[in-house]
C-alpha cells in the first residue's frame, strides 16, 4: 500500500496535470474562437469573380451522388450558381437507376449555359464506395484544379472564387505552397432537421468541432481536413499514394499505384489525401473564408451515437493518439476533472467551478457560432455603411 506522503504526491501530480490540461483546452478553444472571428466575419472580395473566363484558372467540380439526400436539389443547384467564370460540373453515380439522376437532369435543363455532365459507372479500386464512384470523373475532368463537394452540402455563390484565390495565391518565400483548400462544415438551423439527434449533431459541428477544427488548422502543425468540400490539384494527387512518406522525385517505379485510385483502400479518403499532400509533398493547407453548409437531415439520438462510434473506429487507424485523447477534449469530462483538481489543490468548491466553466464555455461557443453565421461579404458591409 502507498504511504500518506506518496499518496499526497500522486494526488498533487494528477491534480496539476488535470489543471494543466484544462488550461491547454482553453488556449486551443480561444485560438479557435479568435481565428473564426478573423476568418469568417470579414469576407474578402472575390476578384476572380470579375476575371475573364480565359484568364481564370479552370475548375472541375466533382459531386458524388447516391440516392436522395435531404435538400439534394438545393445542394446541387448551389454548384450551378457559382459566380466564377470558368468551371465545369461532373455528377458521379454508380448506377444508371440512381434516384438522384432525375434531380440532376432537371438542373441540367434549367441551367443550359453551365457546362455539366453526368458520369455513370463506378470502378472497383478499393473498399471506399465514394472513391470508386469518383474515379471516372477524376480522369475525365477537363481541369487540373478539382473541387470535390459532397452531395449533402450547399455553398454560397462566391465560395469557389474565394477558394481558388487561396489555392492560387503567390508562394511566399517563408511558406510552402498551398495545395489544399477546405471548408469547415456548418449546419444551418433550417437544415438541422427536427429530431434530437439532428440538433445534437448541429450543435457539435457548429461549436465543439468548429472551434477545434479552426484552431488546429491555425497552428498548422499537421494535416486536419474533413472532406465535405475540398479543392486540390490533380497534378498533386497524382504524385502521392497514401504512405505518408516523402516522395522521391527519382522513384519512377510504374508498379506503384499513385493518384486518386490509390486512396480507395481508405474509408476516410478525404483526410488521407490531404495528409498525403502534406507529408509526401511537403505542401500545406488553408481554410477558405466560407463554410460548407452541411444538411444533416432527420437523425435520432441513436443515429448520432452510432455515427460517432463509426467515426472513432475509422479515425483510430489514421491518428490513434488523437483518438485516444479526444474524450478528454469534451468539456464535461475535462471540466469535471479540473474541478476536482482545483478543489484538491486550492480548496476551490466544485459547485462554483462547474457552473462558471459552462457559462464561459457556452459564451465561447456562441461567439464561434456567430462568426460562422456571417453570410454577408465585407464589401457589401462597407457599401451599407456609406
Amino acid at each position: 500500500m502507498l504511504d500518506d506522503d506518496t499518496r499526497t504526491t500522486m494526488y498533487r501530480v494528477l491534480s496539476s496535470v488535470g489543471l494543466g490540461w484544462y488550461s491547454v483546452m482553453w488556449v486551443i478553444a480561444s485560438v479557435g474562437a479568435i481565428a473564426a472571428r478573423r476568418r469568417y466575419r470579414y469576407r474578402p472580395v472575390e476578384h476572380l469573380r470579375f476575371t475573364p473566363s480565359s484568364d481564370a484558372p479552370g475548375v472541375s467540380i466533382l459531386r458524388p451522388l447516391k440516392g436522395l439526400d435531404p435538400n439534394l436539389y438545393t445542394n446541387l443547384e448551389s454548384t450551378f450558381r457559382q459566380e466564377y467564370p470558368n468551371f465545369e460540373i461532373l455528377f458521379s453515380v454508380a448506377d444508371e437507376d440512381d434516384q438522384a439522376l432525375p434531380v440532376v437532369r432537371e438542373l441540367l435543363r434549367l441551367y443550359p449555359s453551365v457546362k455539366a455532365q453526368i458520369v455513370i459507372g463506378a470502378e472497383d479500386v478499393g473498399v471506399n464506395p465514394k472513391v470508386n464512384n469518383l474515379v471516372r470523373s477524376y480522369r475525365m475532368a477537363a481541369h487540373d484544379i478539382l473541387w470535390v463537394l459532397d452531395s449533402n452540402v450547399f455553398v454560397d455563390p462566391g465560395t469557389l472564387a474565394r477558394a481558388v484565390e487561396v489555392l492560387t495565391a503567390p508562394k511566399s518565400p517563408k511558406h510552402r505552397r498551398i495545395a489544399v483548400v477546405h471548408h469547415v462544415p456548418f449546419v444551418d438551423a433550417s437544415a438541422a432537421g427536427s429530431f434530437w439527434g439532428s440538433r445534437v449533431e448541429a450543435a457539435f459541428l457548429n461549436t465543439t468541432h468548429a472551434k477545434m477544427y479552426v484552431a488546429i488548422n491555425s497552428f498548422k502543425v499537421d494535416s486536419c481536413v474533413v472532406g465535405k468540400s475540398n479543392l486540390y490539384r490533380r497534378s498533386d494527387v497524382d504524385r502521392v499514394d497514401g504512405t505518408l512518406k516523402p516522395v522521391d522525385a527519382l522513384d519512377l517505379d510504374p508498379s506503384k499505384q499513385r493518384g486518386f485510385p490509390s486512396f480507395g483502400r481508405f474509408l476516410a479518403e478525404d483526410n488521407m489525401i490531404a495528409s498525403a499532400i502534406w507529408h509526401e509533398l511537403g505542401l500545406r493547407h488553408d481554410l477558405s473564408t466560407d463554410v460548407a453548409h452541411n444538411v444533416v437531415g432527420n437523425m435520432t439520438l441513436g443515429d448520432y451515437f452510432w455515427r460517432r462510434v463509426r467515426w472513432i473506429r475509422v479515425r483510430k487507424y489514421m491518428v490513434l493518439s488523437a483518438t485516444v485523447l479526444e474524450p478528454f477534449t469534451e468539456s464535461i469530462l475535462f471540466a469535471t476533472l479540473a474541478s476536482f483538481s482545483a478543489n484538491y489543490l486550492f480548496g476551490f468548491p466544485e459547485w462554483l467551478f462547474i457552473p462558471a466553466h459552462f457559462i464561459a464555455w457556452f459564451m465561447l461557443d456562441l461567439d464561434v457560432l456567430a462568426s460562422e453565421r456571417v453570410d454577408v461579404p465585407s464589401h457589401l458591409l462597407l457599401c451599407d455603411s456609406r
